[in-house]
């Protein structure tokens, strides 16, 4: 992330809130090219706040997860993985972006910077919002004097960070307007004032008493704090659910069509009842409950991201129906450059491959699968392979060979096979 390097190495790290000061918390939000580097870092100098920035949460997130930073660092982005369905790794890096968030603010009153500032309850009321914003000339400009960025690169990598910027506030705040002054304290044009009148204006703001730490606003951080830990829990067992917290009581709300409602609301009780500081939990269903989409709990056991590359449409639209009533999850690919194309953007954990397909043939996919993604397991699905054709793929590093038509159970039981190898890869 161009605008996120301050941080890695805090010098303000260990000037943390004194016994009894009431300091607010600052969130920054800014569009990309809006001059946000300078100004947090002289907004720092004029505060001695430390900061807890994008960088911050995701290595924290990845800490207390165990996932990538990579995979956590997606949820920031506009696309979501096409397995996320199956997978909830976008909630579940949120979770823990919100765990790490939490603590911290449990600890300090830093200035938030990124994305991560949205994540910050409305509750939280001695937090000043500020948003840095600036037309777009002007963010060419510092695009050119700062990064020596072309123009039409520039133009393309703001029109792409803005759009994800649209879709995080989106999933967090009902609105496609990053930039929507109801998110915000301030909205400050960077193009309109110099540093010095901004930070001054910031300091003005923070000294109001609407922002100024209360005892209810102290105990939102607690109630937060309390929420995340839930919310990771359960998401660690599978289930997403709205979380919120309050003086021990924790209020789950179910935003997905459930069968059997009453089964889900005793297992999500007693999940989350066993949470330290939990001292009772209600379940309501939400405006979602009414929808078309099935609640699923994800089983970490079952593989869920299982990539189907065949020419066949029909065959392999039928495929990924029967697979998906076995619970197991899947994308489909009909062609070679298609399935590369998934791969590069994506992170499929099983490939069923087939050989013979018009452009990239499955020999040559498979190739170029293990020089670049070695750990990806393919199995071959073929009806029109020949013993020279299996030999080959298997020294390629193809984990099986199977010829069309398969038994489906057959069939799972490989996929399951694999899953299993890269379970055992992850853990050993």
């Amino acid at each position: 992330m161009i605008d996120d390097e301050i941080g890695k190495k805090d010098p303000f790290w260990m000037e943390t809130r004194e016994e009894g000061a009431e300091m607010s918390v600052i969130s920054m939000f800014s569009g990309t090219f809006c001059r946000e580097e300078e100004i947090v870092t002289a907004l720092r100098e004029k505060t001695r706040k430390p900061l807890f920035s994008d960088t911050d949460a995701v290595a924290e997130a990845g800490r207390l997860s165990g996932m990538s930073e990579g995979k956590i660092e997606r949820a920031f982005t506009a696309k979501t993985s096409v397995f996320n369905r199956f997978t909830h790794e976008r909630e579940r890096s949120i979770a823990h972006l919100k765990l790490a968030l939490a603590e911290r603010l449990s600890a300090d009153d830093p200035i938030v910077k990124g994305f991560v500032a949205h994540l910050i309850p409305e509750e939280l009321n001695h937090v000043l919002r500020i948003c840095l914003i600036a037309d777009m000339s002007s963010r060419l400009k510092v695009a050119f004097d700062t990064h020596k960025m072309a123009e039409n690169e520039a133009v393309r990598l703001i029109h792409k960070q803005d759009e994800d910027r649209a879709a995080w506030v989106m999933g967090l705040r009902d609105t496609r307007d990053p930039w929507d002054l109801r998110l915000y304290d301030m909205l400050i044009p960077t193009d309109k004032k110099d540093s010095k009148e901004i930070i001054d204006l910031i300091e003005e703001q923070l000294g109001r008493d609407v922002v100024k730490p209360t005892e209810r606003s102290r105990k939102a951080v607690d109630d937060f704090l309390l929420s995340a830990r839930v919310e990771v829990v359960l998401v660690e067992e599978g289930h997403n659910v709205g979380v919120k917290a309050g003086d021990g009581e924790v209020t789950l709300t179910i935003n997905k069509h459930v069968l059997m409602l009453s089964r889900l609301e005793e297992e999500l009780k007693q999940i989350a009842g066993k949470v330290e500081g939990v001292n009772n939990v209600k379940t309501k269903v939400g405006p979602g409950f009414h929808q078309a989409d099935i609640y699923r709990k994800y089983d970490f056991e079952t593989p869920s991201k299982v990539l189907l590359v065949d020419d066949e449409r029909e065959f392999v639209q039928t495929l990924s129906e029967r697979l998906l009533m076995r619970e197991m999850g899947s994308a489909v690919a009909y062609d070679g450059e298609s399935a590369l194309e998934l791969i590069r953007e994506d992170e499929p954990e099983v490939m069923i491959l087939d050989l013979r397909m018009p452009g990239i043939d499955g020999i040559e996919v498979l190739r170029r699968v293990k020089q670049t993604n070695p750990d990806i397991e393919v199995i071959i699905l073929t009806g029109h392979g020949s013993e020279a054709d299996r030999t080959t793929c298997m020294e390629l590093g193809a984990f099986a060979y199977l010829q069309k038509p398969v038994d489906i159970d057959l069939l799972s039981e490989t996929i399951r096979k694999a899953n299993e190898k890269i379970l055992s890869r992850k853990t050993g």
